[in-house]
């Protein structure tokens, strides 16, 4: 935490000032151009690294709160689906095979034991958390011991040279402790950020809802101690998951959130450690209410909105190409000069302004700065 620091703000007013010199109309690649600043800002120069060894860590734990009937899964699922991965045959190998990522499963909290693999990290904690709607989902040293457990995951990915890291999780009734953990860090009202989950029926939402509301009653965590807030209604995979977010951070390097379990876990990194935000990617707009609600709370807009709801890491392998290309702009856009292209103010050509006739310095044609 002592090493995660604001973002560049000389790195940053270089890249906007590149963004207004390249051979393009001012914003035109919209979101994108906030993004490569962000990136330069996060890298501490301009124009910033083009990531090109992104991993997905896929953070697997289960959920003492099962045992409320909050999913129609069984519990064996989650280590059935582990297994899957390693094999390489869920949707998330599939992602990350189509943009040459890889993919690594740390097993923080699997109630049943996972055969070894090479690409299984096992850093396990307990075998899955307590009954959040009955008692504290863990203690606070577990809460603790998680959350360095992901740091140390993504200081180690760093270390192996990778430049990006990608959220991933897996743990049947996981949507429950991460909308318990919205709620607490955002104030929303329970019913407003639970969800379907995988799909469940009204019966089955009516009691999930229930479940969150109550624990909240119970617990009435304090967003002002994030670790008590993980420790009371969270999960292993979302403290380890705000770990992995913090050594990303710290390591200065893009972090893509995938959907509601990650971005639960990044409320929880940046109460922990504010500037962490500068490290953060909302790789997509998950279909579960509660995202929308947890990235509004970042400051982040989503790079990709496809109703996407699986977790996994999915939704962020999808944005991973997003990514480099706004990195990449930067480094291969000509400029008007180098290109030999009039700019704004040369003899009345349009170069360098957009459809409204504002130039790259946001100013319309009569000279008046275009935000009024």
């Amino acid at each position: 935490m002592a090493a995660i620091r604001p973002p560049d703000e000389t790195a940053m007013a270089a890249a906007r000032e590149l963004q207004g010199r390249l051979t393009k109309p001012a914003g035109s690649l919209g979101q994108l151009e906030d993004l490569a600043v962000r990136l330069a800002g996060l890298a501490g120069r301009c124009p910033p690294p083009v990531p090109s060894r992104p991993v997905v860590a896929v953070f697997a734990g289960d959920h003492g709160v099962h045992a409320q009937q909050v999913t129609p899964w069984p519990q064996e699922v989650t280590a059935q689906m582990v297994a899957n991965f390693l094999a390489g045959g869920a949707v998330v190998n599939t992602f990350a095979r189509q943009i040459g990522a890889d993919v690594i499963v740390v097993d923080v909290g699997v109630a049943t034991p996972v055969d070894d693999h090479e690409a299984l990290w096992g850093r396990r904690v307990r075998p899955g958390t307590a009954d959040l709607s009955r008692q504290p989902a863990m203690s606070r040293d577990e809460a603790l011991a998680a959350i360095e457990a992901g740091a140390q995951v993504a200081a180690e990915l760093v270390a192996a040279g990778h430049d990006c890291l990608i959220t991933g999780d897996m743990g049947i009734a996981n949507t429950t402790p991460a909308a318990a953990l919205i709620a607490a860090f955002t104030g929303a009202d329970a019913d407003a950020v639970t969800g379907r989950g995988t799909g469940i029926d009204d019966t089955m939402l009516a009691r999930k809802r229930r479940v969150v509301a109550e624990a909240l009653a119970r617990h009435r965590p304090d967003p002002a101690d994030p670790v008590g807030v993980l420790a009371a209604v969270g999960g292993l995979e979302h403290a380890a998951l705000a770990g992995y977010i913090l050594g990303g951070a710290a390591a200065r390097v893009p972090v893509i959130l995938d959907g509601l379990i990650a971005d639960s876990a990044a409320l929880a990194a940046v109460a922990l450690a504010p500037h962490a935000v500068g490290a953060l990617v909302a790789g997509h707009r998950s279909a579960e209410p509660g995202a929308a609600v947890a990235l509004a709370h970042l400051g982040l807009s989503p790079l990709v909105d496809l109703g996407l709801r699986l977790g996994e890491g999915t939704g962020a392998l999808l944005a991973v190409p997003l990514v480099a290309s706004a990195a990449r702009v930067l480094h291969e856009v000509a400029t008007f000069d180098s290109a030999g292209i009039a700019d704004k103010g040369a003899g009345g050509d349009t170069a360098g302004r957009d459809n409204a006739g504002r130039d790259n310095a946001g100013r319309d044609s009569a000279g008046r700065n275009a935000d009024g």
